[in-house]
């Protein structure tokens, strides 16, 4: 902060649900905190008529609240220049996802909060789950209800402190069937709703794993900052490890059965890309390979992460003990027992090095050289198609050296008798070429020379003798180093171009999976940014864009705290002008460095789609316009002419001196004037209503109104010729609705004059009802109804029942209440009357939560969860 003061504390308490005691326990942790002399006040705490929590108030000092008046009804709220004014060290502030009265400082309580924080008052509040804004769809699947009142994550994950207040299912309803949360006459609908065991149960759990996540994430911050690299038992985490090849379905499946066993652990899925010469087109590298694991680690739930390295078992390893993983799944070693004598393997080597992370060899029916033409482990990605690792050619090499031209003098001196020396020739020949092509040109020349000797010592005459008597002979021992180098120069050429190939075909695997990221998604940056964040083993990556005056901006980025500047980053690469990728956490190489360039063009990519998005949506509205605009000069000529006529002609009849008429002619032409002008101004009404629907131009301002006194404001605008007809059946006690009280009144007044005039003159009924957090409005007529295939087309612009004219209007009534119905939240729909005729049902939220709707009605809505 500016002035050196520290930023307070936030404490917030979590609960799975209404009166799990969130309240209770933050009140008890003031009181502990004032018996340790620390100074504490109350700056809003609502007990929601609790005499146990109302009774923790005593012994605290509760500082008034601030009254803020909204349409004539006064609501309490925050007093945050109060506490501002008292600075306290600790305030308590109850309900943090509260949404304050309209005219607050604030809209939301947890931005009350936040400056209190900011001046170093420390704050305990409370929050219950299903106010979390990563959970609101999760929770109405499970309950049925839309909370309308909701927190950021990134708010309370922000927390310095979250306790979760925990109780049973069933200690919970037994606290609410005693009447210790809701009145005695809320008991009964609430345990038959929103306390059902069963949602009891699932909310619940949605609080502990939440919990659970935000204490691993604690737990990664803290062993990176401290740089702890070996695993922390505290969490089981599978890692498996995948291929591609026909084992990888086995050895997933096994994985995510252990994973369950485990206790539902977190089962993540990694596939290793190796840029050594690794990939072969015919055993599950490329990107086809790609798409099919990621859709097999879907399938049995795991999460999927590509990585590069040359090592595998380093690689593994690595991304396991980043991970904290405890358990680590491969499967056995494809390679014969022939090559497991001379290479163990990597299953072998990741269990020689795993330390304190278990290590699950899954067998399975590809294993133990059935495809050693495929040589390779399970971790690995792909087989090679050369007959060693480069690191370990020499290794094997050198013995070759040794023995290949023994073994050939071995042969000759055993077979002198039957071969001539040319055979013996060959035999070492074959030595030097085997040589070259196992160990490179080193060996080779060892093999060459070292042969040359011996088939000089052993098997050319004068024999045992390093003399050479024939020219030919020596010609033999030149001709054999000639080979060697020619031999051992192809195999290393032929090696350096594999592992380019091989290497460029890990990298394009690896920039494939990023387009398709780019190609599949709306806004790809933030998973392009994690999954290249994955592939390098950085800590964050981040697109930086220079800002108007000269500073950095960050456009999106992912993993932990992004750098200031790409001068600080351990890897940058400029992709635009002003526009930098950068990463921290470790210095790339220079094949890496390259291949990371080569990504920035897909960020580069995904940061243009999103702007294009951006401009399509806004062209898209734009042209939408510009078509009602067209549309609506080729349909309103006859509907503007005719009253605009009817007025002309009347107003000439009554202004002409010649003309005699009697006082009742008079004034039914002064009633078609009146009439015609009414018909224009509902018409312009319309279709400036329209206009602004299609400019994005309505901003409803919610507030909770009682739908009985909207329906009331709605009908005295109604025919007085018609009003007779229109039955109202809307209860007093329903809850009331979150809307704009003017565009309500305009929407149920359209449906009451549209009932009306297309109702054939019988009845009209108006009703209202109650479900979930709903409350819908139904205008119900017996009129001659509508097909049902044309039941949407009531609400298209310009149509009428039928396209027929002969009704008045240009068919806007009803686009317009729907559109004022969505831009509240609502929704406007036809259905069929049973018994014949139509019924317009308009569905608005509850009003939610905010204590200050309660305080003005007296009750809560069927809908109100605190």
């Amino acid at each position: 902060m500016s002035d050196g003061r520290r930023r307070g504390e936030l404490r917030i308490h979590l609960g799975a649900a209404p009166g799990v005691g969130k309240t209770y326990a933050a009140l008890n942790e003031a009181h502990r905190r004032v018996e340790r002399g620390t100074d504490v006040v109350v700056g809003l705490v609502e007990t929601h008529g609790r005499a146990r929590t109302a009774a923790l108030l005593e012994g605290l000092e509760v500082l008034p609240r601030k009254d803020v008046d909204h349409r004539g009804t006064e609501f309490s709220e925050l007093d945050v220049d109060a506490v501002l004014a008292r600075a306290p060290e600790v305030c308590v502030v109850d309900e943090l996802a509260h949404s304050c009265a309209p005219g607050s400082r604030h809209a939301k309580r947890w931005e009350d909060v936040e400056e209190l924080l900011e001046a170093g008052i420390d704050v305990i509040s409370t929050v219950n789950v299903q106010h979390l804004e990563s959970l609101g769809d999760v929770v109405e699947r499970i309950t049925g209800v839309r909370q309308r009142e909701t927190i950021p994550d990134a708010v309370v994950r922000a927390a310095d402190q979250i306790e979760l207040v925990d109780i049973t299912p069933e200690a919970l309803r037994r606290r609410m069937a005693h009447g210790n949360i809701y009145r005695p006459e809320k008991v009964d609908a609430s345990l038959a709703n929103w306390f059902r065991t069963g949602n009891l149960i699932a909310l619940r759990e949605l609080a502990l794993l939440w919990v659970a996540d935000q204490v691993d994430v604690a737990l990664q911050r803290y062993r990176t900052a401290e740089s702890i690299s070996e695993v922390w038992e505290a969490r089981e985490r599978v890692v498996v490890a995948v291929t591609g090849g026909p084992e990888s379905a086995t050895v997933m499946r096994r994985a995510a059965r252990i994973a369950r066993r485990a206790g539902s652990a977190d089962l993540l899925c990694v596939h290793v890309l190796r840029g050594d010469g690794l990939a072969r087109r015919d055993d599950g590298a490329g990107a086809g390979s790609a798409v099919a694991l990621r859709r097999l680690a879907e399938d049995v739930g795991a999460s999927f992460h590509t990585v590069v390295g040359d090592d595998v078992p380093a690689a593994l390893l690595e991304f396991a003990r980043a991970a904290n993983a405890t358990q680590l799944v491969l499967g056995t070693s494809r390679r014969s027992r022939w090559a497991r004598l001379f290479d163990p393997g990597i299953g072998a080597r990741t269990t020689a090095e795993s330390g304190s992370i278990d290590v699950h060899l899954v067998s399975h029916t590809d294993a133990g050289g059935r495809r050693s033409a495929a040589e390779l482990d399970h971790a690995g990605p792909t087989p090679r198609r050369r007959l060693s690792l480069p690191a370990r050619r020499h290794a094997f090499g050198w013995p070759a050296a040794v023995l290949l031209p023994v073994l050939a003098t071995v042969i000759g001196v055993v077979l002198r008798d039957a071969v001539d020396l040319s055979t013996d020739v060959v035999l070492f020949f074959l030595a030097t070429v085997v040589t070259a092509m196992i160990g490179g040109l080193a060996p080779a020349l060892v093999a060459a020379l070292g042969g040359g000797l011996l088939l000089n010592v052993f098997l050319t005459p004068p024999l045992y003798t390093l003399s050479v008597s024939e020219p030919e002979n020596g010609f033999a021992i030149g001709a054999m180093v000639v080979v060697a180098l020619l031999v051992a120069a192809v195999v290393d050429r032929a090696d350096r171009r594999a592992g380019q190939a091989s290497t460029a075909r890990a990298e394009a695997t690896l920039l494939t999976s990023f387009a398709r990221v780019v190609l599949s998604r709306s806004d790809p940056l933030p998973k392009l940014l994690e999954r290249v964040r994955e592939a390098f083993g950085l800590t964050a990556v981040a697109l930086m864009e220079r800002g108007p005056q000269a500073g950095w901006e960050v456009t999106a980025c992912t993993g932990g705290v992004p750098c200031t500047r790409p001068a600080d980053a351990d890897v940058d690469v400029e992709i635009d002008e002003g526009v930098h990728l950068v990463g921290t956490g470790r210095t790339l190489t220079a094949s890496e460095r390259a291949l990371f360039a080569a990504v920035s063009g897909q960020a580069l990519l995904a940061l243009r789609n999103r702007r294009m998005a951006a401009q399509a949506t806004d062209a898209q509205r734009r042209a939408d316009a510009a078509g009602l605009r067209t549309a609506l000069l080729s349909a309103v000529g006859h509907d503007l002419r005719t009253p605009l006529t009817a007025i002309k002609a009347a107003a000439g009849s009554l202004r002409d001196p010649v003309l005699r008429m009697s006082t009742a002619d008079r004034q039914e032409l002064l009633a078609t004037v009146e009439e015609s002008a009414d018909r224009l101004t509902a018409l312009v009404d319309n279709l400036l209503d329209s206009s602004r629907l299609a400019t994005g131009a309505v901003t409803p301002i919610a507030a909770p109104v009682a739908l009985d006194e909207v329906v009331a404001a709605a009908l005295t605008g109604v025919d007085p010729a018609g009003a007779d007809r229109v039955v109202v059946e809307v209860g007093e006690d329903l809850p009331a609705v979150l809307a704009d009280a003017g565009l309500a009144e305009r929407i149920v007044a359209n449906l009451v004059d549209n009932a009306l005039r297309h109702g054939g003159g019988g009845a009209v009924a108006v009703r209202a009802s109650a479900y979930a957090d709903r409350v819908e409005l139904r205008v119900v007529d017996a009129g001659p109804g509508v097909p049902r295939k044309q039941l949407d087309r009531l609400f298209t612009p310009f149509q009428q029942l039928g396209d027929r004219r002969r009704a008045t209007g240009v068919g806007l009534g009803l686009h317009v209440a729907r559109g004022f119905a969505e831009a509240m939240g609502g929704t406007l729909d036809a259905e069929d009357t049973p018994g014949g005729g139509l019924t317009m049902v308009l569905s608005l939220p509850a009003a939610a939560l905010p204590v200050w709707e309660t305080q003005r009605s007296g009750a809560r809505p069927v809908s109100s969860v605190p």
